[in-house]
């Protein structure tokens, strides 16, 4: 049999010492420890106990000692008392490693959330520069100050974008090293990666201060709102008057983000405290603009198209932007599309609660190749199934929206009641447009007179979806039925479409109502 631990006795299963459990070696080539062979010795006889030799014996000291197996069993004893010691060595180094992957882990996470910081903090600065570029084009007096507070811009934005790149490269450095650790083998290289982490990690400790301190610029942010501010104040109150230079402000805790201390500065409104009251009180006069604060901040908003109405289903969130253009305030369609990043929501809801049915006004803008988008607004009659079901089709609550379907032909072209009918939201060719209301059928009125809008095949169609706007007016006292709005701006855009080569090229390309303020 095969002793798979010659270290120990394999009758007592003890390990061999120095004492009573000496090995020794029997005339038949087997070693046992010395009790054992004792034990074993009958009437002057010894029986081995692995191949039944008979030996004759008094006592187990008259065997010899088995000095190989004893210099075995301290070599072992030797190498046990080693491994032992390194354990803990292997313990205190995993210890380590675990200590170094978690402080990077951290850092590493910081980073991001700073880069996340300065990259939302640029495209604010972006959007401040957009801003001044078009009241530039706007008021010609005011451009050198508009100038110099760009420049302020563009020399932050300049310092983000450096302070970015050192970011990354931190980033990328510290991802290394963290797949380094992983790597070492020995104590030498464990040191070797360490120092080389630490010194990263310094690093990267010493860029996320220096983002704190330097971002964002007072004086920078605050003279361009400052500036944007006394500009639109300029040009709504029809002077010339460019305003003060701004106070310096004082920003609060400075481990506050990046963002949150814009928001300090330029005195934006936190999220999730938007109303829909804030966007009534927009037009309310004022003696000096830049004093409004929230007022101010509101339309800020808007015009930076950070203000959107949401809807949440079953199969997720849709969203639909809020514009403001020449005083009037427009919700657009319900899209699957992500929100802007910070942006204030609404529940569409409440902001379709706004409507007032004695003047819904509802937009359809109009493109083809060569052209540019052009907006035909139109006024619906209140209290009508059509005029309801156009307006889910315009802000897209039930899902289908007008939006990007075609116009689909031209009915009576150049001739009197002229029109043309477009709406197929479903097939997008003529052959769909099926009704979203169950019954459609109400008091109408009927009119023969360029601009009428009215339904494809009438309320009792089930294609009523389609809609028609009649481009030249009727003769003979000849009137359309069953009519639901009027085009109150932008006929001429609707006669250009119907003048064009090809009527399958017009597209809506977006659509929606007015809110009135």
């Amino acid at each position: 049999m095969m002793d798979n631990k010659p270290e120990e006795c394999s009758v007592c299963f003890n390990d061999y010492d120095d004492n009573q459990l000496r090995p020794r070696n029997l005339p038949c080539g087997h070693t046992f420890c010395s009790q054992c062979i004792d034990n074993a010795i009958k009437n002057g006889q010894l029986t081995c106990p692995s191949c039944r030799a008979e030996h004759a014996a008094t006592a187990a000291t008259q065997f010899p000692i088995s000095y190989a197996v004893e210099a075995f069993v301290r070599k072992l004893k030797n190498i046990q008392q080693t491994q032992e010691k390194t354990v803990p060595a292997k313990k205190k180094f995993r210890s380590m490693l675990q200590e170094q992957k978690s402080s990077i882990s951290s850092l590493i996470k910081s980073c991001e959330e700073v880069l996340s910081q300065l990259g939302e903090y640029r495209g604010q600065l972006g959007d401040w520069m957009t801003h001044h570029l078009q009241l530039q084009d706007r008021l010609y007096a005011l451009v050198e100050q508009n100038k110099s507070a760009m420049k302020l811009l563009e020399l932050e934005d300049t310092s983000v974008v450096d302070m970015t790149t050192q970011g990354e490269e931190g980033k990328t450095q510290l991802q290394a090293m963290l797949g380094n650790l992983d790597t070492v083998n020995t104590l030498q290289e464990v040191d070797t990666t360490i120092d080389t982490a630490d010194e990263c990690s310094t690093k990267i400790k010493d860029w996320l201060e220096k983002c704190q301190e330097l971002f964002p610029d007072v004086k920078t942010v605050h003279t361009s709102v400052k500036v944007q501010e006394t500009i639109r104040e300029a040009l709504e109150m029809m002077t010339t008057e460019t305003g003060a230079t701004a106070d310096p402000v004082h920003l609060g805790d400075s481990a506050s983000s990046i963002m949150n201390r814009v928001q300090e500065i330029t005195g934006q409104i936190p999220q999730k405290q938007l109303t829909v009251e804030d966007l009534r009180r927009m037009t309310e006069p004022i003696k000096r603009l830049v004093e409004a604060g929230r007022v101010v901040a509101v339309k800020r908003l808007v015009e930076a198209g950070r203000v959107v109405a949401v809807q949440d289903d079953q199969d997720g969130r849709r969203s639909a932007r809020i514009t403001l253009q020449d005083g009037q305030l427009y919700l657009h369609p319900l899209l699957r599309q992500p929100t802007p990043a910070h942006a204030h929501t609404l529940q569409e809801s409440e902001v379709v609660g706004m409507l007032e049915p004695s003047c819904t006004l509802a937009f359809l803008d109009l493109g083809w190749a060569g052209s540019t988008r052009r907006r035909v607004t139109i006024r619906l009659t209140p209290d009508t199934p059509l005029a309801r079901q156009f307006v889910l089709l315009c802000t897209g609550q039930w899902g289908p929206t007008y939006r990007n379907t075609k116009l689909l032909w031209v009915s009576a072209k150049g001739q009197p009641g002229e029109c043309v009918t477009g709406g197929d939201y479903e097939s997008n060719d003529g052959t769909g447009g099926w009704s979203l209301l169950l019954n459609l059928r109400g008091q109408y009125r009927r009119s023969g007179q360029a601009g009428t809008v009215w339904a494809w095949g009438g309320p009792g169609s089930p294609w009523s979806a389609k809609f028609v706007i009649t481009t030249r007016d009727r003769q003979g006292g000849i009137q359309w039925p069953d009519v639901f709005g009027d085009v109150v701006s932008g006929l001429d855009v609707v006669r250009a479409a119907v003048n064009h080569s090809d009527i399958r090229e017009v597209t809506v390309v977006d659509c929606g109502v007015v809110l009135p303020l």
